[in-house]
């Protein structure tokens, strides 16, 4: 098993990271749990290696990932390129303690 499964349902874990994702483009840095973040770090990796392709196909299949096209254009436009000499590692994972209603370790991802 490759992927945790967050303590909630396939359908919502799936929409939920897609938001993640989409947010940690628009944003370039999110506020988010450590488990959601690590799971979100590896879809946002592998998103990063495909747009520095940039050709259709791979725009194309982040676009039936990422929600907005806007953060698509700016992801492809952008953010790719400022990688295009770096073999991976494309997030940081900061960790920033622990939320006050349950104790969770929370973190900031951000791109490098």
């Amino acid at each position: 098993m490759g992927y945790q499964r967050l303590g909630i349902n396939t359908g919502h874990r799936k929409a939920m990271l897609r938001n993640l994702v989409t947010s940690l483009f628009r944003d370039e840095r999110i506020n988010t749990t450590e488990a959601r973040a690590k799971e979100v770090k590896s879809i946002a990796e592998r998103l990063v290696t495909k747009a520095k392709s940039g050709d259709l196909a791979a725009r194309r299949q982040v676009l039936a990932y990422v929600f907005e096209e806007d953060v698509v254009r700016k992801l492809f436009d952008k953010i790719a390129p400022q990688y295009a000499g770096r073999p991976g590692g494309y997030t940081r994972i900061i960790k920033v303690g622990h939320r006050r209603g349950d104790a969770a370790e929370m973190v900031i991802l951000e791109l490098v």
